[in-house]
């Protein structure tokens, strides 16, 4: 059977037809003449890189050695051989004391010396004399007796001149003051024509030894076992930034870890030496951070930390395929070292991802990646 339209209605069915087509074509050309925006971008490439496992700490210089270096005998100073501030080597002569008086006491020690052991031989060999006599009866046994203590007082009196003798020489090397280790000196405390007491209360001057030199810190206790376990199998790297210096490292190693944890911080106190051989350390001064090394991963994946987005769904970056456009990609953030992080899961070697402009971002969207961005930095190339 044929169903037959009135001619009025397939009129309005070819105009409906024709305005539907014609509002197609509109809709084509008016999304090629206003295509979606791209958004300006800044890039960094996924790098693989080695990743030290760190504490950092603020530390304090601290000498090896300190010496006070203090007058052991009484006596006017006749010489300073150094200048305040000045490296001494150990041994370097520091002051000289008057010695005419210690000299005339080493003096009458050697005469007195001298003296008795001339009346102990002779006191010998009346002993010995006498001894002869008692045997043929020519002597009695008190008078034997008597030459046998004199002997024994002769003896006496000379190992008592032999430690007197001991004691003046000694006194005459101690009026010679002499660096009893290499290091800086500090201030001059007393000058030439002085009184220098023996064994006085301020020193003369004290001696620093800056090379090799310490560095103290302080870490939290929640790192011991971590320490103890990484020192155990090989000596631990210290790194430390001098002053205000920011482009140089100074390298030493972990020395002392202290026997107990500090009870009202919670910290354990850690030192370690550095070689110090230009002197860019001095003790007292505050250097931070100080970055203890250890361990090192090898070969693992980083970006930079700004490129780290935190949705509903977990961690995720915007990675830019090579038509220039935008998706994400959820990833699993490790450790975060200075301004980058670790990524366990999620990319790959020398893909792009995001690091400024994922605010305006959407899946799928164009990018303009601004100059500079994309390219590996030096310290984002691989070691």
């Amino acid at each position: 059977m044929t169903t037959r339209y009135p001619s009025s209605s397939l009129a309005r069915r070819a105009g409906l037809a024709a305005l539907a087509a014609v509002a197609v074509a509109a809709c084509k050309n008016g999304n090629a003449r206003n295509p979606r925006p791209t958004v300006p971008v800044t890039v960094a490439t996924v790098t693989t890189r080695s990743v030290p496992y760190e504490i950092s700490a603020i530390g304090n210089v601290t000498p090896i050695q300190t010496v006070s270096v203090r007058a052991q005998v009484s006596g006017t100073l006749q010489r300073v051989a150094f200048q305040e501030g000045q490296e001494v080597t150990a041994g370097q002569l520091l002051f000289q004391i008057d010695a005419r008086p210690f000299q005339a006491a080493l003096d009458q020690a050697m005469a007195n010396l001298a003296k008795d052991r001339a009346q102990l031989v002779n006191a010998r060999a009346e002993v010995a004399r006498y001894q002869q006599l008692l045997q043929n009866d020519l002597a009695t046994q008190e008078q034997f007796d008597q030459f046998k203590a004199n002997a024994e007082a002769a003896e006496a009196s000379v190992s008592a001149d032999s430690a007197a003798l001991q004691t003046a020489r000694l006194n005459l090397e101690y009026a010679t003051i002499r660096a009893p280790i290499a290091g800086r000196t500090g201030s001059l405390l007393l000058r030439e024509g002085n009184l220098v007491p023996a064994n006085g209360p301020t020193p003369l001057v004290v001696i620093n030894q800056i090379r090799p030199i310490a560095v103290s810190f302080s870490v939290p206790q929640k790192y011991l076992d971590d320490i103890e376990r990484y020192h155990a199998r090989h000596p631990l790297a210290v790194e430390i930034r001098p002053g205000d210096d920011t482009t140089t490292t100074l390298a030493g190693r972990l020395t002392f870890i202290n026997n107990q944890v500090d009870t009202a911080t919670g910290t354990i106190q850690l030192k370690a030496t550095f070689e110090n051989a230009q002197r860019r350390l001095w003790p007292g001064e505050f250097v931070a951070p100080v970055r203890l090394v250890l361990d090192v991963e090898r070969d693992v994946l980083t970006i930079p930390s700004q490129a780290v987005m935190t949705g509903q769904n977990g961690t995720y970056v915007y990675v830019v395929n090579a038509d220039r456009t935008a998706r994400t990609q959820n990833v699993t953030v490790g450790r975060a070292v200075d301004d980058y992080v670790v990524i366990g899961q999620g990319l790959a070697a020398g893909q792009m991802v995001v690091t400024d402009g994922q605010l305006r971002l959407v899946p799928g969207a164009r990018v303009d990646v601004k100059p500079g961005g994309g390219a590996a930095s030096p310290a984002e190339s691989t070691p």
